[in-house]
């Protein structure tokens, strides 16, 4: 894993969707289309407002998946992921080839069924991931299953999760908050051949000291991207400061 840090939230984001950009240009280049992954919240508002903005992208040769989605929750609700990238990225470039969204309001034993016949057709170029204040990836949070092949499963959301989605802004109470979602599993985010991980602010500094400083283990989710041959991580001076020696790359 290579850790750069930056000074705040704008530079990482900015450093860590020109990376991206640049990646799914050189795919494109190199095969023809290009497979990403897109994760939501507030820390990726920065990247994805980075990599909206790259003018030379081709992006009707880009196919997009999605990482994560509350079950139960309505498409108009704030807090819907697929409502997030809607309007913060599938609106912006509409020239995109594909793009595979979680729906929530379905069935989900049969969605994860349905998203799985999709995304074992294709091999995921780039992945745009954060880390939660609980360390979880996507929304697996601890203790995480790092032994599932199912590239979509149903996870219970733990309360960490659950206040940091409140605390977020995203709903008006924690009996709000959905307790399970579809999730992108560990094993298929592992499979993305670059991974860029973007985490700004102190909220996640406790997950970020424990993702690089504890051993890899299912108790802090995030800490599996550091078997990743291609991860890049990007954090701020705020989620860097609890680091015990500076990581910058």
């Amino acid at each position: 894993m290579n850790v750069h840090i930056f000074q705040d939230a704008g530079e990482l984001g900015r450093a860590a969707g020109s990376a991206a950009a640049q990646l799914i240009r050189e795919i494109i280049e190199a095969n023809g289309t290009a497979k990403i992954i897109l994760a939501t919240g507030a820390s990726q508002f920065e990247t994805l407002n980075q990599l909206v903005s790259e003018k030379t992208i081709d992006w009707s040769k880009v196919i997009m998946f999605h990482l994560d989605e509350y079950i139960g929750l309505p498409v108009t609700h704030p807090a819907s992921f697929r409502k997030y990238l809607q309007e913060r990225f599938l609106l912006k470039v509409p020239s995109l080839k594909n793009s595979y969204l979680i729906n929530g309001e379905t069935d989900a034993k049969n969605e994860c069924g349905r998203l799985k016949d999709l995304i074992i057709k294709h091999t995921v170029d780039v992945a745009l991931v954060g880390i939660g204040e609980n360390g979880h990836l996507a929304f697996n949070d601890p203790p995480a299953d790092f032994t599932t092949e199912e590239p979509y499963i149903i996870v219970a959301l733990d309360e960490a999760c659950r206040k940091q989605q409140l605390g977020e802004g995203w709903f008006k109470s924690i009996e709000e908050v959905p307790r399970y979602a579809i999730s992108m599993s560990i094993k298929q985010i592992l499979k993305s051949k670059y991974v860029i991980c973007s985490v700004p602010d102190s909220r996640k500094a406790i997950a970020v000291k424990n993702t690089l400083e504890q051993p890899v283990s299912n108790l802090y989710p995030a800490s599996i991207l550091k078997l990743h041959p291609n991860c890049i991580l990007y954090l701020d001076k705020s989620s860097s400061s609890l680091l015990s020696v500076n990581k910058d790359a």
